[in-house]
């Protein structure tokens, strides 16, 4: 059996990998703002400008998570259902506008003709 000298090594060995290793990481990491800092000015703009949209479509994507998370099928499932959904609805929203604009014509059509005659 290890002496009590190996045990104490042992385990301040371990604290210490185990405590300083994550304690380095975050020592070395940089934070968001310190690489934010570190873009050139055309960056640190176009970041600025595209901040907001980005927020608004990332909170989309966790709100759009959160409902199909709510179903008991798997969460790819749900999405792939819920991709069909909006890609059909799209589809259906391009037909609508297409009959829309061949209405169109073709009222122009029938008013050029009434007034030729």
């Amino acid at each position: 059996m290890p002496s009590a000298r190996t045990w104490i090594k042992a385990v301040s060995s371990g604290a210490v990998l185990c405590i300083g290793g994550p304690a380095l990481i975050i020592w070395v990491t940089p934070t968001e703002e310190e690489i934010f800092k570190r873009y050139n000015p055309d960056l640190q703009k176009r970041a600025l400008a595209t901040r907001e949209s980005r927020q608004q479509e990332f909170d989309v994507f966790v709100r759009q998570l959160r409902e199909d998370s709510k179903s008991d099928k798997p969460i790819w499932t749900v999405q792939k259902e819920a991709e069909l959904k909006r890609a059909e609805v799209a589809a259906q929203a391009r037909r609508d506008e297409r009959d829309a604009v061949a209405a169109e014509a073709a009222r122009r059509q029938a008013e050029v003709r009434s007034s030729a005659n």
